[in-house]
């Protein structure tokens, strides 16, 4: 089932002026000659800067074809990218760093306020890119290319469907998608090289992610070729296809569907009888070759902030001790008699809190995002074009994705974006959590912030369509919050739910750092989960293998979330009778997904000039 919400009630007017040149101020006819050269040197620095970035953008699609075809730019739509090779590491470096000696040639000081905000962001996401490409990294990256959560092989089957970005509408689309099938298969056929170089070098993936991508791919073969994704762009041919185009298609798409999966029966046989019994037992990076380097690496990229694994594991253990006194509180309000562990055990097996069906599960989203429209005028004067699609993850891969997930639509706003949510396993799904996942799936959350930011063309590509983890994820947990202005928050069990959810960011800081930084074993942060929260075995199990999967990944949402609540009650405090939330939204969104201190410094200068 799915189901299309039209665009948030109407998307916003308001012209978004940042990084633009339009907000510099005019100069008076009766300028003096120093002050016209000055304006001129201004104008030629602003022309450097976006002629820098509109370069780096060309040449980073090149290198990267699917962030074109995510765009809805076709002229790279035959090519997924020359991954896994070091040709493709060296050009991106000599790319990054191209970028970086161009940028220091451009006078940030002749650069209006939002300007130098676009050269902070470029610069930052320069100089990690280069950091990340060192030989260091690599060595310790590259041989581990596939996981059950990040790899082609989870991605690429949903790509190629034709229910993705990829469009297929003319004889040219069906054509390219042939051409990605065979750069498919040579990414997987690189993926064994890379893990046969891991094996050599002794840096090795773990037991359990291993065994995860192997049962992946049993389930992908177990599938006939008629019934794969990979299939259904034949079963969905346009009608101005001719008969003869369609027997040859259907002819080419099943011998390369054959051959795609033979590259996964490859990858499976490589993975099951060569690797697996020599891989990690151990699931921390800590306890890898080279880990605690890449684990602190990857910590200040999620974050954006200099911070450690201890601070961040204290900073979790206090978040922990807080939210579990609410969660003390919603047991008395409710009157539960009973240790707040036997409280989580009620709800977590009550029938009352389970979705009856499938379809039941749907229609609640369903009506959460009509409750959530009907409001978010109030908190928002800047509101998304692009229509939000609800939906079930689909069943092939439902069992190992997460309990909701977004997926962006298209920057014109003609293709949706797109809420999923997990029916796989029904009774280990409470639906106390149901609007706090929508509201940080859906709107407000990740809708909200990657759509304005993709939409806003007056943004350089960069920051239209990239993205910090801690402010992404960070925005997507705010606005959690706001459920309780809206009133959702209310009903004990709503808020129950919420406090639950924000529970696990808070644990997230724990368990993350115990597994990666302090040795923790897979049973060690399921028993921590379990025991502070009323989540499911189920869904704590599937959260601790997604973190030992993306090491730091899970330390984004609190991190972000904090930081933005910080802000807020700053802002609030200082504005005071001037502080207006929907411009203070409006801030924080458009300009897209910021480091967090360039976030921080652009709304203390907001502050500073009277919050207007």
């Amino acid at each position: 089932m799915k189901f299309i919400r039209s665009a948030l009630l109407g998307a916003s007017a308001l012209s978004l002026a940042a990084c633009a040149s339009t907000d510099r101020e005019p100069v008076a006819s009766t300028a003096m000659e120093d002050s016209a050269e000055e304006t001129d040197a201004q104008e030629a620095a602003h022309k450097e800067l976006f002629a820098l970035f509109a370069d780096a953008d060309e040449r980073n699609l090149k290198l990267n074809p699917m962030n074109a075809l995510f765009r809805g730019d076709m002229r790279y739509a035959d090519q997924l990218g020359d991954y896994l090779t070091d040709e493709y590491n060296d050009a991106s470096r000599a790319d990054a760093e191209l970028n970086l000696a161009k940028l220091a040639q451009i006078d940030r000081s002749k650069l209006t306020p939002t300007e130098q905000l676009a050269y902070d962001v470029f610069k930052y996401d320069q100089e990690r890119a280069v950091k990340g490409l060192t030989p260091e990294l690599l060595a310790v990256t590259e041989v581990r290319p596939v996981n059950h959560f990040s790899g082609f092989h989870t991605f690429y089957p949903g790509f190629a469907s034709g229910q993705s970005a990829a469009p297929f509408k003319t004889l040219e689309d069906y054509e390219n998608n042939l051409k990605r099938h065979a750069n498919y298969v040579v990414l997987t056929d690189r993926a064994i090289a890379k893990f046969r170089e891991g094996l050599d070098s002794g840096v090795l993936e773990t037991k359990l992610t291993i065994g995860n991508v192997i049962s992946q791919l049993d389930t992908q073969l177990a599938m006939e070729i008629h019934e794969s994704p990979f299939w259904m762009p034949i079963t969905n041919f346009p009608d101005d296809f001719s008969a003869s185009d369609r027997e040859r298609l259907k002819f080419e798409y099943l011998e390369s569907i054959e051959s795609i999966y033979a590259a996964h029966r490859r990858l499976r046989d490589f993975l099951r009888d060569d690797y697996y019994a020599k891989a990690r037992d151990s699931v921390g990076l800590s306890q890898m070759q080279g880990g605690p380097a890449l684990y602190q690496h990857l910590i200040e990229g999620t974050t954006t902030l200099p911070l450690t694994p201890d601070y961040l594991h204290n900073l979790g253990l206090s978040e922990v001790a807080r939210i579990k006194t609410g969660l003390e509180e919603i047991k008395a309000e409710v009157g539960f008699e009973g240790t707040l562990n036997e409280f989580f055990d009620y709800v977590r097996t009550d029938p009352q809190f389970k979705p009856q069906s499938r379809e039941a599960l749907t229609q609640t989203y369903y009506d959460i995002g009509k409750q959530v429209d009907e409001k978010i005028g109030d908190y928002f004067s800047l509101l998304p074009k692009t229509p939000l699609l609800i939906k079930p993850y689909e069943e092939y891969r439902e069992q190992f994705s997460a309990g909701g997930s977004y997926e962006s639509g298209s920057p014109d706003g003609s293709r949706p974006g797109t809420f999923y949510f997990n029916a796989y396993d029904l009774p280990s799904r409470l639906t106390t959590g149901n609007v706090t996942l929508y509201l940080h799936e859906g709107a407000p959350g990740h809708h909200f912030q990657i759509s304005l930011a993709r939409e806003n063309e007056d943004l350089p590509s960069f920051m239209r369509f990239g993205g910090k983890t801690a402010y992404v994820e960070g925005w997507a947990l705010y606005s959690e919050t706001l459920g309780y202005e809206m009133g959702f928050f209310d009903d004990p069990w709503n808020r129950y739910g919420t406090l639950q959810d924000e529970q696990l960011r808070a644990m997230r800081l724990v368990v993350d750092t115990g597994l990666h930084a302090k040795g923790w074993t897979r049973q060690q942060a399921i028993d921590f989960m379990l025991e502070n929260s009323g989540m499911t075995e189920t869904e704590v199990i599937a959260e601790v293998e997604r973190y030992i999967a993306i090491p730091s990944q899970a330390l984004a949402y609190k991190v972000g979330a904090l930081k933005i609540q910080e802000l807020r009650s700053r802002a609030e405090e200082r504005l005071g009778d001037a502080y207006d939330i929907r411009d203070f939204h409006a801030q924080v969104l458009n300009t897209g997904a910021l480091p967090l201190p360039v976030l921080e410094a652009k709304i203390d200068r907001w502050i500073a000039n009277g919050g207007g």
